[in-house]
């Protein structure tokens, strides 16, 4: 290809404003953006307006709060997640020319999953010190949104998602427990019934998460409701709620993490529970997985039962 055709791409420091530009139009925000690019939020409106000078049409306009593509921000937005996608494939080709000692994991994983995920990880990178790692932990309809544009190599979900052409591994149990304080009146009761624990204040997390519809699945199960007093966006947020005294929740067991029980927070024993939600690592089924995710792949299936449960504290 003549670089004439392309020359306006070759100045200005075309990839950081791009890479600027598909973090505004994704977060629909310059202060996220900027805060996820670890930039002053002048900074990130100092490159989009570059972008836009050298591509010589505006790009974006803001209505409201609100901010909306132009058709040419449209055009460029698409190629942007194409070379960007093109971009990932060429580095991981020459990951698996460096391999392990120098290559690049991108792994993404739902909310529960930050209380054992680090240290899968942490054993994994103690063994290929070279590998350049990323985590990324979100809710799952953020999860999904990352996978659906191929932006890790790997998925770690409480319960694989359905209807998508993915590949979907088997990892670990997940027993999901009902919690409430340590001092609350049903922590003191055995096989307390499902319609007592329901009428309990309940602690939610927000729209799009996962646990959320767990919750809601359970409750529907069980013809009932879940009486919410709270919606809170993490389930480290949940659980010093629960210690607060302000209600009872249903999570996973990780949430109270690997090594010792919390005194401040009890399982309940209500009937029915603990239910299994397995986790399962997957990836889209047409990707071409780098040297570093078959890897790390691998590692996951042979060793996460052994790494978690030596640490994990039953109830």
């Amino acid at each position: 290809m003549p670089q004439s055709a392309i020359r306006r791409y070759l100045k200005h420091g075309m990839l950081p404003q791009l890479s600027v530009f598909e973090a505004v139009v994704r977060l629909g925000s310059f202060t996220k953006a900027a805060e996820e690019l670890f930039m002053a939020q002048p900074t990130v409106s100092v490159q989009m307006k570059k972008l836009a000078e050298t591509m010589g049409l505006p790009l974006i306009e803001q209505v409201g709060k609100r901010i909306q593509l132009t058709d040419a921000g449209r055009v460029l937005h698409a190629g942007c997640l194409e070379m960007f996608s093109t971009l990932a494939a060429v580095e991981r080709s020459l990951g698996d020319l460096r391999g392990l000692e120098a290559g690049r994991l991108q792994l993404a994983v739902s909310t529960t999953g930050e209380y054992f995920a680090p240290r899968m990880l942490a054993e994994f990178v103690r063994r290929h010190p070279g590998l350049d790692v990323s985590l990324q932990i979100q809710n799952r309809s953020t999860l999904l949104e990352r996978m659906s544009r191929n932006l890790d190599d790997l998925y770690i979900f409480a319960s694989a998602p359905e209807g998508r052409d993915i590949t979907v591994h088997p990892l670990l149990p997940n027993p999901v427990v009902p919690f409430a304080h340590a001092d609350h009146p049903l922590a003191r009761e055995k096989n307390i019934p499902f319609a007592r624990f329901a009428g309990e204040p309940f602690l939610i997390r927000e729209p799009g998460s996962g646990a959320r519809s767990m919750v809601r699945e359970i409750f529907e199960s069980r013809g009932c409701e879940p009486r919410i007093r709270m919606e809170l966006s993490s389930n480290e947020a949940i659980k010093q709620a629960i210690i607060a005294g302000l209600g009872v929740s249903v999570m996973s067991r990780y949430t109270l993490g690997l090594d010792v029980p919390h005194e401040q927070v009890a399982v309940l024993d209500v009937e029915g529970f603990p239910i299994d939600r397995p986790w399962v690592i997957v990836h889209p089924a047409a990707k071409q997985l780098s040297l570093a995710a078959r890897s790390f792949l691998d590692f996951m299936l042979a060793e996460s039962r052994k790494l978690v449960f030596d640490h994990l504290s039953r109830p």
